[in-house]
């Protein structure tokens, strides 16, 4: 008997299709009080979304007519359900580029990336034609640039204490405000935010 692990077991050390809840502790003002919803984690590094940050004042349909996808005189044709998709702050890098997180009734060959049975990732333009045609997924969220860590950075981030992390789920990332997903990650995990502030600055 070997004692490989098994690649995508429960056993498996990392955590793709798992979210990230920043600690009290967290010294990256960048991630403080953030939940990251993690796409892609090996022994290379790992790379994930911020979900709780919106994009001020920018919201799908304008994003739409920025990027030329849209005319200004089409966006009132769009579907109802685009305009209410959320645009959100994904990370530091790559800040121009769009990474949208879908349902998995949408696919796109060589472009879409399954990161479990619910969510699925996919960063070409196409996807946002797809939507402005009303062909694209049910559920949706845009994230502008995304968070990168390099080997091994992650582990020791959490080691360190700086992160949670709990599986997530697709009514976290698609059905819940960007301004309760903080609350709502650390009760999946079962932490009352109100302990949480209580204990921080005792050191």
């Amino acid at each position: 008997m070997g004692s490989h692990l098994p690649p995508y077991g429960t056993e498996s050390p990392y955590l793709d299709g798992q979210v990230l809840v920043a600690m009290p502790g967290m010294m990256d003002e960048r991630f403080a009080r953030s939940v990251i919803y993690v796409c892609a984690h090996s022994s290379e590094g790992a790379m994930g979304i911020v979900l709780n940050r919106p994009a001020a004042n920018l919201n799908m349909p304008d994003l739409l007519v920025q990027l030329e996808i849209l005319p200004e005189t089409d966006r009132i044709r769009l579907p109802r359900r685009v305009g209410s998709m959320q645009v959100l702050m994904g990370g530091p890098v790559e800040t121009s580029r769009g990474f949208v997180l879908h349902s998995p009734d949408f696919h796109l060959a060589q472009s879409t990336l399954p990161i479990d049975d619910s969510v699925c990732l996919t960063a070409t333009i196409d996807i946002l034609r797809a939507i402005a045609a009303g062909r694209g997924p049910e559920n949706a969220v845009l994230a502008l640039g995304y968070a990168g860590w390099g080997a091994g950075q992650l582990e020791l981030e959490l080691q360190a204490n700086g992160w949670l992390n709990c599986p997530a789920d697709a009514e976290l990332i698609f059905n819940t405000a960007a301004d309760l997903r903080y609350e709502m990650a650390l009760r999946r995990i079962g932490i009352e935010p109100a302990m949480l502030s209580m204990e921080t600055g005792h050191a």
